[in-house]
């Protein structure tokens, strides 16, 4: 039988240490230096910051320059000339700033509803809901542009709805609704309310699935109705998807430039001018870049303060339902 060959005292740990160590060392060498993602991402994230830094700081200081293409002679440092001049002696801020209040309201206020009453009905089960789920939401697939063509063929006198409700003996031939500046804020508001109400559709449709079933069988069984499930258990699981889509909405449709400059061009007579119309008109068409700019700033400034005074207000993320 071989003997054992006797180890002087220390030397299995020593080594059980050195190959420890050494696992270490090569784990190290394999992970690489901790920095090494930063690096990764380092190019991306510069772009990005090109992308998003560099024309928010270009507005900024054409904001305090008259630049006007079209008059070179005046071009130079303005200072707060153009704030000063937008918020004391243009009616036309006002009243585009005062519109793009009303739009948003109305806008987001009637996507919200019809959207979470889409959401709920094709959340239940029925025959053929996949294909209503598909219907529902194809507008948002659809562009501005193609949206505005869809709604100016509906909305066309010769061709168009009008002529048909004519036909019923329902209002005149001839009839334009984009043209008279009683209809025309609503014809806007039912063509953008046809691309928009998907989007709170598909949201809210996803908080809804991840809603747990047993709180609406413990609540049956406790005696309460639909009614006070959906505004106790549905509403309050809702609230960060609710506070979220509407944020963003807000945003977006404040910003809305393509539907209403395609469809109605701000007319007639200015009704349907949002801020960000009136920017891109004096902007595109004026040619007056550093006016346009300071345009832009406060509108910035407008919609930070208010997304943030939202959020502030609706607890958003809170944990508190």
């Amino acid at each position: 039988m071989a003997q054992a060959v006797a180890r002087p005292p220390g030397t299995a740990r020593r080594r059980a240490e050195t190959r420890s160590g050494g696992s270490r060392r090569g784990g190290s060498r394999r992970g690489g230096p901790r920095h090494l993602p930063y690096l990764l991402i380092a190019p991306a994230g510069l772009l990005m910051l090109g992308f998003i830094a560099y024309p928010m700081l270009s507005v900024f200081y054409y904001s305090l320059r008259h630049y006007n293409v079209t008059k070179p002679w005046r071009n130079g440092f303005a200072g707060l000339d153009n704030f000063t001049t937008l918020l004391t002696d243009d009616p036309l801020f006002w009243d585009s700033l005062a519109f793009s209040a009303k739009w948003v309201v109305v806008e987001v206020g009637l996507q919200l509803a019809f959207g979470l009453a889409l959401a709920l009905i094709v959340n239940q089960t029925f025959l053929g809901r996949a294909f209503a789920r598909a219907l529902v939401f194809s507008p948002w697939a659809v562009s501005g542009v193609l949206t505005t063509t869809i709604w100016m063929l509906l909305y066309n006198p010769a061709t168009g709805v009008s002529r048909y409700l004519a036909d019923a003996g329902i209002g005149e031939y001839g009839t334009s609704v984009l043209s008279d500046t009683g209809t025309v804020f609503w014809a806007a508001v039912l063509a953008e309310l046809w691309r928009g109400v998907p989007f709170f559709a598909i949201l809210i449709l996803a908080d809804l699935q991840s809603v747990p079933k047993d709180l609406y069988e413990a609540a049956a069984v406790d005696g309460a109705g639909r009614l006070r499930q959906f505004v106790h258990i549905t509403l309050p699981h809702l609230r960060d998807a609710i506070v979220l889509s509407t944020l963003l909405r807000a945003v977006w449709e404040f910003n809305n430039v393509d539907l209403l400059y395609t469809l109605t061009g701000g007319g007639p007579a200015g009704e349907t001018t949002t801020l960000p119309l009136y920017v891109a008109n004096t902007g595109i068409h004026g040619h007056d870049f550093g006016y346009a700019a300071a345009l832009t700033t406060v509108a910035f400034v407008i919609l930070l303060f208010c997304s943030i005074l939202y959020l502030r207000l609706s607890k958003f993320g809170g944990d508190d339902r």
